[in-house]
C-alpha cells in the first residue's frame, strides 16, 4: 500500500495505470447496470475520462 501511494505521489506509471484502469472498469459496470439511471447516464464519460487518463498516464516514467 505505501508502495502504490508513494507512485501516486512521484507519478510513477504503474499507481496511475491501475487507477486509469479502475475508472475504465467502473464506468463499465456503470454502463451495463439496469438499476440506477444516473450511473447508465454518466458512464460513457467516466471510461472516457479513465481512457484518456490511461493514455496520459503511459507516457509517465517507470
Amino acid at each position: 500500500m505505501r508502495d502504490f501511494l508513494n507512485g501516486l505521489v512521484r507519478l510513477r506509471r504503474g499507481s496511475w495505470e491501475m487507477v486509469a484502469t479502475i475508472i475504465i472498469a467502473l464506468g463499465v459496470i456503470m454502463l451495463m447496470q439496469p438499476f440506477a439511471l444516473w450511473a447508465f447516464t454518466y458512464s460513457f464519460v467516466t471510461t472516457l475520462i479513465g481512457t484518456v487518463m490511461f493514455i496520459i498516464v503511459s507516457h509517465f516514467p517507470e
